[in-house]
């Protein structure tokens, strides 16, 4: 009996302090700081253009200091080359080649991402974190014709960013607004955003028809409306 009732007592002392451990790990890993995840996106950057990987004709102190002191891979792949189906594919984990919309866009297209896919920002927010995108988006808005005048979703807050500052499309594809948390910012209703893909509106100038009026000639399709002297793609 004896030996019984101590071998019940060292059980009870051992679940005892599995249990006193599994506490200091929950506490541990509830308080414990997350790293910042930082992802830099560029189009047309080659390898050896900054300077943590190598670059002696540019200099890029500043972003050599976050690759230095964080973590820097040096052996990686694209999903694709261009611009849209790659963007489509960090963020989804899906190769573009199974979605026919994840192609270059106009800046009219519609989101591309279906709001109910797992995507990195859902991921990260899942863990705890706050999720943020600024800059070049290129992967759609809205569903169907984009009424640029009112509040444009879905968009990025609609697949997991809960903070966003974007452009649309790019620079040289209208209409080159910034569009924060879906609104345009500084939108004058008394001068309202009309965007055509099909056909250039009537008394604007266009690279093709007035070169006399450009800074800069058009080439490779450069010869749409004509903004501050630049050419669009796109009316």
């Amino acid at each position: 009996m004896k030996n019984s009732i101590t071998f019940l007592l060292i059980i009870i002392t051992l679940l005892s302090c599995k249990n006193e451990i599994d506490k200091k790990e929950i506490t541990s890993s509830s308080t414990e700081e997350k790293p910042n995840i930082v992802i830099i996106y560029m189009d047309d950057l080659g390898y050896g253009e900054l300077g943590a990987y190598g670059a002696t004709e540019l200099e890029t102190p500043n972003m050599d200091v976050t690759a230095n002191g964080g973590l820097r891979f040096t052996n990686g792949y694209a999903s694709s080359a261009t611009c849209t189906p790659s963007r489509y594919a960090l963020l989804t984990g899906v190769y573009p080649w199974r979605n026919k919309n994840a192609k270059i866009l106009p800046g009219s297209a519609s989101l591309i991402i279906d709001t109910t896919q797992n995507t990195i920002p859902k991921l990260l927010k899942s863990k705890g974190y706050a999720t943020g995108i600024i800059g070049k988006w290129h992967l759609g808005l809205g569903a169907g014709e984009i009424d640029w005048n009112t509040r444009i979703n879905p968009g990025p807050n609609e697949v997991g960013f809960d903070y966003s500052n974007i452009l649309a499309a790019t620079q040289d594809r209208v209409p080159t607004v910034y569009i924060k948390n879906g609104d345009v910012v500084n939108l004058d209703p008394n001068d309202p955003i009309q965007v055509s893909y099909e056909k250039n509106f009537e008394g604007e100038p266009t690279g093709l028809e007035n070169p006399e009026l450009l800074k800069m000639r058009w080439h490779h399709g450069h010869n749409n409306s004509i903004v501050n002297g630049i050419p669009e793609l796109d009316s």
